[in-house]
């Protein structure tokens, strides 16, 4: 491009904010100085009762002619019309009052000391000077007035916003600012009392929750943001049912740890989703602080290709360990976790270590060779239905397979092992359950054994885990239906893949040898509910059919069995069970190899239903 055909461009750039600034420039001194200059005899008028023959003219024009130039200069110093602060915005009001003031006490002293004592009223220049300030004020409200209504969006889709505090402040102002803007507030929601004559930017409220659907009738409003970033789950769950059943699209602010800044903006609105509904309190605690036990250590990872063993190799990653091992029986998943922490996955680096946690020797190698320091012991098998008609498959990867972990990490005189357990294990009465309970007491048993921190923590279901309830449902909604929920009030306790991690990483520096350390999830949720609410964000009907419990399932779930006791001894959220260790009789009697199957026989079995041990151990028979 030429230079000319550059300063063309430049000037067709530049002319629209250079008029702007011209207008403002010489625009509103002239109005400003006309205004004080009018104020000043107006008043004066006033004061004589209209009696205009009583006015020294001469006298006047002089007083107009001190306030004007003392205004105008200090304005000028302050830069009030040269851009400093916004029209109409509080730095310009504070900035216009201190010229004004000082255009007061320079006329002020003038009439004092001076002639115009003879001719100008002693308190003319503070009264005079204030009208005409009020009268500023009036010019400025009207500019920012004009320029918000004509940046306001004319169209978009009719929003109701449902909370009226800063968050719900700053957004309808960040939608009235954008005149391209998707979104066009129509009404303000919120239960606060105190609110109900709120406005803002001339919205105005509505009500509260239970007038969503006359809001949303009356307003014609397609949408509904919560602008409530502290919000509960169930809160959210019941304004997002009354706002389907209204015909609204829901939209939600995030909670405040997923905002980057304290601003709130109408870029930070986006579609609600299941984590919303459920609503997981996270944890508040300082992880980089905590989190020092892996910098500069060897770090190996079970089941490190699964939803938490994956999460956790991305966490364990950030805080510098010496080596990240990362060891799965299965080649894909370990080909895309690499990925996922590489950008790339070769698959020829000794960090990932393809091995099953069933093969003891192949075990021994791994760590004799490697000598972790830190053991997170994520493999397991979880599937509950599928381990109910597989038990003895339960039983050689959750109790042998961790039994071998644990005697492996003993050789290598680990100083942190944490086994990943389930709320299942609470009170088992599953094959899943039962032996993760056996996976607890054989850590709680090998902590005895060791010097380091041998322990266990237990959760309940992770939010978007490979098999969870939640990707089922979103399958079978993908699918058309039905979605299929075993019984109307069974509920469940979640957390997030990230929440999840979070505690058995902490659990390494918090836990100590032989507990289990339980998350403090909240409420319960219901199944049916989620299910609802997955189907209401479906644009299309989809049906929920009941199938009743399948064996080994429990109505509710508990985090700590009726006979644990647990306490809250660091932090508020985490409670510490111990685990009683298993006795020497039952640990010999469990076995080491696969092939061992102390349950397969009569006489075994009821030896070990009659152990110390007793409901550990699956089912006889598939």
């Amino acid at each position: 491009m030429s230079n000319q055909g550059r300063r063309t461009m430049q000037r067709q750039v530049a002319a629209p904010v250079s008029w702007r600034w011209r207008m403002r420039r010489w625009g509103l001194p002239v109005i400003d100085a006309a205004l004080l200059a009018v104020a000043l005899p107006a008043v004066t008028v006033a004061r004589y009762e209209g009696e205009v023959e009583l006015i020294d003219l001469s006298g006047m024009a002089s007083a107009a002619g001190i306030a004007v130039l003392t205004y105008l200069t200090v304005s000028t110093a302050l830069r009030v019309h040269q851009g400093r602060h916004p029209v109409g915005s509080a730095g310009e009001v504070t900035a216009m009052a201190l010229a004004v003031a000082a255009s007061a006490s320079v006329l002020l002293a003038a009439n004092t000391v001076g002639e115009l004592r003879r001719f100008l009223p002693l308190s003319i220049p503070v009264t005079g000077l204030t009208v005409g300030f009020v009268w500023m004020l009036a010019v400025r409200l009207a500019v920012r007035s004009l320029r918000e209504r004509a940046a306001r969006p004319q169209t978009g889709r009719r929003t109701l916003v449902f909370g009226a505090g800063n968050a719900g402040h700053q957004l309808v102002r960040s939608m009235l600012g954008d005149p391209d803007g998707r979104y066009l507030p129509v009404g303000l929601l919120d239960d606060d009392p105190t609110k109900r004559h709120v406005r803002i930017g001339g919205v105005r409220m509505l009500g509260g929750r239970g007038d969503i659907a006359a809001a949303a009738a009356s307003s014609r409003a397609e949408e509904l943001v919560i602008a409530l970033p502290l919000a509960e789950a169930a809160l959210v769950r019941e304004l997002s049912g009354l706002a389907v059943d209204a015909g609204l699209t829901v939209k939600i602010l995030p909670r405040l740890g997923e905002l980057l800044g304290c601003n709130v903006g109408i870029r930070d609105v986006r579609d609600i989703d299941v984590s919303d509904l459920l609503g997981r309190r996270q944890i508040d605690t300082n992880i980089d602080a905590i989190a020092g036990y892996l910098a500069g250590r060897k770090v190996l990872v079970t089941g490190a290709g699964g939803s938490i063993g994956s999460e956790l190799c991305r966490q364990i990653s950030r805080y510098a360990p010496a080596e990240l091992i990362m060891l799965d029986r299965d080649e894909s998943a370990l080909h895309g976790l690499q990925l996922s922490l590489h950008g790339e996955a070769r698959l020829d680096s000794p960090e990932v270590v393809l091995a099953d946690i069933r093969d003891s020797e192949t075990l021994m190698r791994v760590f004799a060779e490697r000598a972790p320091e830190v053991v997170f012991h994520a493999a397991a098998l979880k599937h509950l239905s599928m381990l109910e008609q597989y038990p003895e498959e339960a039983w050689k990867t959750n109790v042998l397979g961790t039994r071998n972990v644990l005697t492996a990490a003993t050789a290598a005189q680990v100083t942190h092992f944490i086994n990943v357990s389930t709320d299942k294990a609470a009170d088992p009465v599953s094959v899943l359950g039962r032996t993760k309970r056996t996976a607890e007491r054989l850590t709680a048993t090998y902590a005895a054994l060791n010097e380091g921190r041998f322990l266990s923590v237990r959760f309940g279901n992770v939010l978007a885990s490979r098999g969870s309830v939640l990707t089922t449902f979103a399958a079978q909604i993908a699918r058309g239906g039905p979605v299929t929920v075993t019984h109307p009030d069974v509920t469940r306790y979640f957390m997030t893949i990230p929440e999840a991690v979070q505690l058995v990483i902490q659990a390494g520096a918090i836990g100590s040898g032989g507990e289990a350390l339980v998350l403090d999830m909240g409420e319960p949720v219901r199944i049916a509910d989620v299910a609802r609410h997955l189907v209401a964000l479906c644009d299309r009907p989809v049906e929920i059919e009941y199938t009743g419990l399948r064996p080994g399932e429990k109505l509710h779930e508990d985090l700590t069995g009726a006979q644990e006791t647990g306490r809250r001894a660091v932090h508020p959220l985490i409670t510490h069970v111990a685990v009683p260790a298993l006795d020497e009789w039952t640990l010999a009697a469990l076995g080491r190899r696969a092939d061992d199957k102390p349950w397969a026989t009569p006489v075994g079995a009821e030896a070990l239903e009659e152990s110390p041990s007793s409901g550990m151990l699956p089912a006889a028979s598939g």
